[in-house]
């Protein structure tokens, strides 16, 4: 998919999903913005890329961040065509009894309270634009409870809803919204769900998880106009199907 003069703005861009997502939109010829707390993972990624890439600092859960980053974004491209809205933790895993009150709360402003960030300072800038799509991350445990990831869950079912919510209010206005379910990924969030040794998912191999530029790609093929009929909903990359039409398969 060519993906030259689009602007692309990824969230949580340091490692994982958010540094591979980086790396295909802009083999596809896109700009990169990349956004994370660690100023010098993002810099030596937008190194690696070159030119067509850009580094902001920036905490998702603060709005004004978010909103300086579409500024600086529009300013250096000329506009904002994707939005990835990646960024998530899952640290400190805890049963609801232990869980230590700010800390949980610091999750949902993390995963939840980012995202809506995220939207609320790029929508003003696609609708100006004609349009543009916004990407969330969901996850299985946005619609299923697991045992000490009440903070996650919650958080994720959050943003599930709020997709669709960004869809029923901003589709007439040529924003497509949808979210992708990548299943297990082998990143640095495995590590620490495998460290926690709770609930089956910490019992999963390495090798049961999927490598970090499936999702990447996913997102890529989600911008085309064949993934327009998931507006509103979840991509799941356990589907078969899906990952067929990706090109997994």
């Amino acid at each position: 998919m060519d993906m030259t003069g689009k602007t692309v703005m990824i969230t949580g861009a340091s490692r994982g999903i958010g540094a591979e997502a980086a790396r295909v939109f802009a083999a596809a010829g896109a700009n990169v913005t990349l956004l994370a707390r660690g100023q010098r993972e993002i810099a030596d990624l937008a190194g690696e890329i070159g030119e067509k890439a850009l580094a902001i600092s920036c905490n998702v859960a603060r709005y004004s961040d978010m909103a300086t980053a579409v500024e600086v974004t529009q300013d250096t491209f000329g506009g904002l065509d994707v939005l990835i809205s990646n960024a998530g933790v899952i640290e400190p895993i805890s049963h609801l009894s232990a869980s230590d009150p700010d800390a949980w709360g610091d999750v949902i402003d993390i995963n939840l309270k980012g995202v809506f960030n995220g939207v609320h300072a790029a929508l003003p800038v696609m609708r100006a634009g004609g349009g543009g799509s916004i990407l969330t991350i969901s996850s299985g445990a946005a619609h299923n409870p697991i045992e000490a990831w009440s903070h996650y869950c919650a958080s994720k079912a959050g943003v599930h809803m709020l997709t669709r919510c960004i869809d029923k209010e901003e589709s007439a206005n040529g924003i497509r919204a949808m979210g992708l379910s990548p299943g297990t990924v082998a990143t640095q969030m495995q590590r620490e769900i495998k460290a926690s040794g709770i609930n089956p998912v910490s019992q999963l191999d390495w090798e049961d998880h999927i490598p970090a530029d499936w999702p990447a790609r996913a997102l890529l093929w989600m911008c085309n106009a064949a993934a327009d009929e998931w507006c509103g909903q979840e991509i799941s990359l356990r589907d078969e199907d899906i990952r067929r039409k990706v090109g997994l398969i």
